[in-house]
């Protein structure tokens, strides 16, 4: 991906190695409840994996959190606990991080282009979000973030978090690697926070207060995909501004979205899938809504239409 000499966004608060360990506010069970979710996630038992979704959904819209950015991480089967520093120790970033926060801050003034400009073509104004590169853990308006969970998005805050290792991760531990494929981890995020600014997220969430599970886990799927297909409107109109996508590309992207179905992921961590507990989709519509943004642009497209089977 060619970003020489592109500018680089100011919305971005670093606050790599200033660990936080503050409790999830509003939420009943502290900060301690966290690690323990994540615990049974990473467990083998799938039932022990659906109750710990659900327990983690109930908490979270308790406190006005998304949910679904969380529950990414959490059922991702990547870990990136390893990489906590603790709170007070003194950091020193490696070249190679400080080049990847060069780059997110790039793909960040990127996504800030060019959603002005789709939102300015449909009569509306895009607000800019915040990108927090932190390290370990990290307090949010949906409160304590965790490396361990993955990048997510926090409508409390319009913030989008990520602890820039998850990038070396997703090259050690599920083979998913290149700048293309980081930025569509980046773009996905800001793609919930266009569904935010178009109400789309805070429909979903009022919507999934009042179902079952099974339902509930449906609408997730649909927000999830459409932040897939989101990602993939933003590199269409990034590629068309920029001419910036190169051999490759777009396949680093693809194997991205195939690496982290709800179907790869939860037999790669215990041999087998659980449909009813998916939140994300699976690796091919994961890919299919990616592709479909990408080949496309459309912003009257939606993943709300039709019926859950035709996803």
């Amino acid at each position: 991906m060619k970003l020489d000499g592109r500018r680089q966004s100011d919305n971005v608060e670093d606050r790599r190695g200033q660990n936080s360990g503050g409790s999830m506010r509003g939420l009943s069970g502290g900060s301690s409840m966290l690690p323990m979710l994540l615990s049974l996630l990473n467990g083998k038992g799938g039932k022990w994996i659906i109750i710990a979704i659900v327990a983690l959904v109930i908490l979270s819209y308790a406190g006005g959190c998304n949910p679904l950015e969380i529950l990414m991480g959490a059922s991702s089967g990547i870990d990136n606990s390893s990489q906590t520093t603790s709170a007070g120790s003194s950091y020193e970033a490696t070249d190679e991080e400080e080049a990847l926060a060069e780059f997110s801050r790039q793909i960040l003034a990127s996504t800030e282009d060019v959603w002005e400009e789709v939102f300015r073509k449909m009569g509306k104004q895009y607000q800019n979000p915040t990108l927090v590169l932190y390290t370990g853990s990290v307090s949010t308006a949906c409160g304590a973030g965790n490396a361990a969970v993955g990048p997510f998005y926090c409508s409390g805050d319009q913030k989008l978090y990520i602890d820039l290792s998850f990038f070396t991760t997703m090259k050690s531990q599920i083979g998913a690697d290149g700048d293309f494929a980081y930025a569509y981890v980046i773009a996905h995020e800001v793609g919930h926070h266009v569904e935010y600014l178009l109400g789309t997220l805070g429909q979903a969430h009022r919507q999934m207060q009042s179902l079952d599970k099974a339902a509930a886990n449906e609408i997730s799927v649909r927000l999830e995909l459409l932040a897939d297909y989101y990602a993939g409107v933003w590199g269409h109109y990034e590629n068309k501004r920029y001419q910036s996508l190169e051999e490759g590309d777009i396949d680093e992207a693809i194997n991205a979205s195939l690496k982290i179905g709800d179907d790869y992921l939860q037999k790669k961590a215990q041999g087998y899938a659980v449909p009813e507990s998916f939140t994300h989709g699976t690796s091919q519509q994961r890919k299919k809504w990616l592709k479909l943004g990408l080949e496309t642009g459309d912003m009257s497209t939606t993943t709300f239409t039709g019926s859950y089977d035709s996803l």
